[in-house]
């Protein structure tokens, strides 16, 4: 009797524990046994310029408040279908075609799809696609968050730069060159220019900088393949400070106009290996003292005012615009960059506030973000084109593959190690799809300091 009440308890055990083995609370898990709905989407290309079709295996992303994303490739009727739980979503595609020398990117981005109860099975949200073309200037990479300090006390983040880099084998002359940051500074701030979920210069064909724009007073040419790194704060080896920073006392370009910007901390006076004619000059039509790029979540643009001059354009009272609501302060004024003069754009989102960001650039300019873990030395860097550069017949046994610099999750899908390669004499082609979720990673450290 008593070996009889012994199997029935350890039998009552084991289903007890197979019950909590089997327990799945995850909402967000269709196998889960919680209901679950079809949700279509329908891409939808413009009739603009190159005119393309939908096509089969073009990738969609499904992403939940909660961070859940889910994947699917559209059938040859441009269409995806996802089997997902209760939530809200924003939906993203992006897709890429060339035709007679030139590449044309679609990208396409939709929040606030809620799926509740009411929701109908297989109802078919239409994604409309927006085109832009790629350019030959990229920005390779983006260094904004700082590090930390040599004794522990806090961090340091007045050394940010940027590298430009020409993904073509041109070289491009750039004619009144600028250097561009959205107001709001930070995604997490509270954004006035969002009306029922969509900002109210969407499709008003421009992106406003704040503050103030840098310009070039000079011509720059970059050759094919190649780069110039831009010191956006201290032309100086910060390293000699700070042994975790960076050296920007050779950087090939600097910021610095101390009539207008006279932050010592930000401007100090640039090294004099950096020729004063290489200085970007500063138009301030803002209020500050320096030119506050944020450090955690920037929306940051390079652009050309073609025909204007950069005085000229951002002179002009008509280019002008404020934030909604803050109309007449001098901090939330912004100059209307038309979106066909951007050259290239990125936006960050801080790893710590990605649930509370929102974009600030538009689909034209950037269908997605980067995410940045700042104050640890990490840096924004652009992912490599696997297959573009694995087709250069000249980059035969000269690329670096086991990548390992990518940090936090974030890392370069084609697997080669860009600096390590380009060392080795090979020729880079980085992706540019317009969308910073596909087109960057957090690396675990600035390429200057490779």
């Amino acid at each position: 009797m008593i070996m009889k009440k012994y199997v029935y308890l350890v039998l009552g055990l084991l289903l007890f524990c197979y019950s909590c083995s089997d327990n799945n609370d995850n909402p967000e898990d269709p196998d889960n046994g919680y209901k679950t709905y079809s949700v279509a989407i329908q891409l939808s290309y413009p009739a603009e310029e190159g005119g393309f079709d939908a096509n089969e295996g073009v990738k969609v992303k499904l992403s939940s408040t909660t961070g859940t994303v889910y994947d699917a490739t559209t059938n040859a009727k441009g269409k995806a279908t996802f089997t997902v739980p209760v939530g809200i979503y924003e939906v993203s595609a992006s897709d890429k075609k060339a035709l007679d020398g030139y590449s044309y990117i679609y990208n396409g981005i939709k929040s606030n799809v809620v799926v509740n109860e009411t929701w109908v099975n297989g109802e078919t949200i239409e994604l409309p696609l927006i085109l832009s073309k790629s350019g030959q200037i990229v920005i390779k990479e983006l260094y904004v968050g700082g590090c930390p300090k040599n004794d522990g006390s806090g961090n340091y983040q007045f050394d940010k730069y940027v590298i430009l880099y020409n993904n073509s084998e041109t070289p491009a002359t750039l004619e009144n060159l600028c250097l561009g940051m959205v107001n709001p500074y930070n995604a997490n701030s509270s954004i006035n220019d969002y009306v029922n979920g969509v900002l109210s210069y969407a499709d008003q064909n421009f992106i406003p900088a704040g503050c103030a724009i840098w310009y070039l007073p000079t011509d720059l040419t970059i050759e094919g393949g190649k780069q110039v790194t831009i010191a956006m704060n201290g032309a100086v080896n910060h390293t000699l400070t700070y042994s975790k920073s960076v050296d920007l006392s050779h950087a090939d370009y600097c910021t610095y106009d101390i009539e207008d910007f006279n932050q010592i901390l930000y401007y100090p006076a640039p090294s004099e290996a950096i020729p004063s004619s290489h200085y970007f000059t500063a138009y301030k039509y803002g209020a500050g003292t320096a030119w506050a790029l944020s450090n955690s979540s920037p929306a940051f643009f390079v652009f050309t005012t073609h025909d204007q001059t950069p005085v000229e354009f951002a002179s002009n009272v008509e280019n002008q615009n404020y934030i909604p609501g803050r109309e007449g302060n001098l901090t939330y004024i912004r100059t209307k960059v038309p979106t066909n003069w951007i050259l290239d754009a990125v936006e960050v989102f801080a790893q710590e506030n990605v649930a509370k960001s929102q974009k600030r650039l538009t689909p034209t300019v950037d269908a997605g973000y980067t995410v940045l873990t700042n104050a640890q030395g990490y840096t924004s860097y652009r992912n490599v084109d696997k297959e573009a550069t694995e087709a250069l017949a000249a980059n035969d046994k000269k690329l670096v593959y086991s990548y390992s610099k990518g940090t936090e999750g974030s890392t370069d899908p084609s697997g080669i190690d860009a600096e390590a390669s380009i060392k080795n004499g090979a020729r880079i082609i980085y992706q540019d799809t317009n969308n910073s979720s596909n087109d960057f990673h957090q690396r675990s450290q600035a390429s200057l300091r490779d």
